[in-house]
Parts: structure tokens; sequence; C-alpha cells
């Protein structure tokens, strides 16, 4: 008996279509989802502005008169006119070198004092009591004996902006040292990492994300040391610039110089944080 054998039939090529692209308008959703509020609120601020401020009883200029009467300063932020007559970007950046000095040092100081309180508990117990009177002292108290100390207004400035901004690196970067997690360490001991090695490989990366959340929070606290202490000693600086538009009654220039000061403060938080991101590897202090 002849037993018929069929071979089954091939399953169909299915020919494959590529991926259709993604549209434009998904392409575009997450960027919108980013600047679309802060635009519409800030829309909704300038129009909450200008019907606030346009009556006859308003003692403040609405943003139309604002850019009527100091418009010069956003479109020619670097004029020269002679003397201290000059564009709002020549005194940010007079500020701006101020706050870098006095940055700068009081990273470095505040980093190593923050190291040498978190490594020794005789430190700890001699030192914090001391950083936790001083840190209470407002800003602009430091000020006149900056003056008498150094009888500039250059360094004054630098002095109080190191003594307001070294606190919190200083207290930050002590919790991070002695959080540094127990497996780190055991491991340490057991590779027999000790002395600079240790540091350098166990103590430095792990307290890094608390030292970057201290050097944040010193660099907000030294731009706005600067702008109140420029106020008082004069000279060049964003801070001279809206006490010396008030007692001239220029309040359209106030609100132009307060607009400069957000953007700066907000550009320098956003700088450390990146440096704090590239330095710690998108690892966060919780």
């Amino acid at each position: 008996m002849n037993i018929l054998v069929t071979k089954p039939e091939a399953a169909p090529i299915l020919a494959s279509s590529p991926l259709p692209p993604p549209s434009r308008v998904a392409w575009l959703r997450p960027y919108a989802a980013n600047i679309l509020p802060p635009v519409l609120l800030t829309l909704l601020f300038f129009i909450a502005w200008q019907a606030l401020c346009s009556g006859p009883g308003s003692n403040l200029p609405p943003p139309t008169q604002v850019w009527a009467e100091s418009s010069e300063l956003i479109l020619r932020p670097f004029y020269i006119r002679g003397g201290l007559d000059r564009g709002l970007g020549l005194h940010l950046f007079a500020s701006l070198e101020r706050v870098a000095m006095g940055f700068v040092l009081a990273a470095i100081a505040g980093v190593a004092l923050g190291l040498l309180v978190g490594t020794s508990d005789f430190a700890m117990r001699g030192l914090d009591p001391i950083f936790q009177v001083l840190r209470t002292v407002p800003p602009l108290a430091w000020l006149p004996l900056s003056l008498a100390a150094f009888r500039e207004a250059t360094p004054s400035a630098i002095f109080v902006i190191f003594i307001t901004a070294i606190w919190p690196i200083i207290i930050n970067t002590a919790v991070g040292v002695r959080n540094v997690p127990q497996d780190y360490r055991n491991v340490a001991a057991v590779i027999r990492l000790r002395g600079p090695a240790f540091f350098w490989r166990i103590v430095l990366p792990a307290a890094a994300p608390y030292i970057f959340t201290g050097l944040r929070i010193g660099i907000g606290l030294a731009w706005l040391a600067i702008i109140a202490a420029e106020m008082l000693i004069g000279g060049v600086g964003i801070g001279f610039f809206i006490w010396d538009a008030w007692n001239s009654s220029h309040l359209s220039d106030i609100f132009v110089a307060l607009f400069y000061v957000g953007i700066t403060g907000f550009v320098l938080d956003r700088i450390v944080a990146a440096l704090g991101q590239m330095a710690t590897r998108g690892t966060q202090a919780s």
C-alpha cells in the first residue's frame, strides 16, 4: 500500500515594513511639556502686573512703562558713558568677579574643614559648636568688621561672600563623610585600603553628593550676599546699581536689574548642579 506524503506548505513570508517615523507633534511634546508651563505662567504674571500697576493710584510702573523707560538697559547692557554710568552687563560682571573669588575660597576652606570635622571626633566636638554659632550671624553684620580690617570695598565684599557661603559647605561635607556606607568601609578593610587611597577612592566619592549640595546652597547665599553688600559699599556692581536707581527714583531700572539678578542666580545654581551631576555620575544626595 502506497502512503502519500504531502509536504506542508511553507508559511507565507510577510514583508517587514519599516516603522513609521514619529510625528513631529510627538517629537515636540516633551519640549512643550517643559517649556509651555513657565511661558504661560510668565505671560499671566505680566498680564496681572500690567493690570495691577496701570491704575492712577499705583506707585509701581507697569511692564509697558518699564520697557519705555529702561529698554536701553536691556538692549545695550555693555555701554560706557564714563564714571559709574555703564550698562547692567558690566555691573553684573563686577559682581560675578567678587562672587567667584569669595565662593572659590569658601569652597576650598569649607570642604577641607568639613572633611576634618567629619573624620575626627575631636574636631567635631571642638569646632561644631563654634560653626553653629557663627553661621547664625547675618551676612551684612560682618561688613563693618571687614571694612575696618581691609579698608577697601572689594576685599570686604569678598570676605562677606566667603563667610556667608562657607557654612553650608562645611556642614554638608561633614554630614557626607559621616554617612559613608558601612559596606564601603568593610570593603576597604578587606582590600586593606588605608590612608590617602581610602580617602580618594572611598570617602570623597561617597561624600560628593553631599558636598555639591552644600556648594549649591553656598553659591545661592553668596549671590544674595553680594547684592546686599554692594548696596552699602558702593562702586561698580549690580547691588550698587539697584541702590543708585532707588536714590534716583528710577524704579523701572530696578525692575530690569532684578530680572538680571534672578536670571544670573538661576544660571549659577544650574552650573553648580551640572558640575555635581558630572562629578557624581548622576547620583543625588537624599
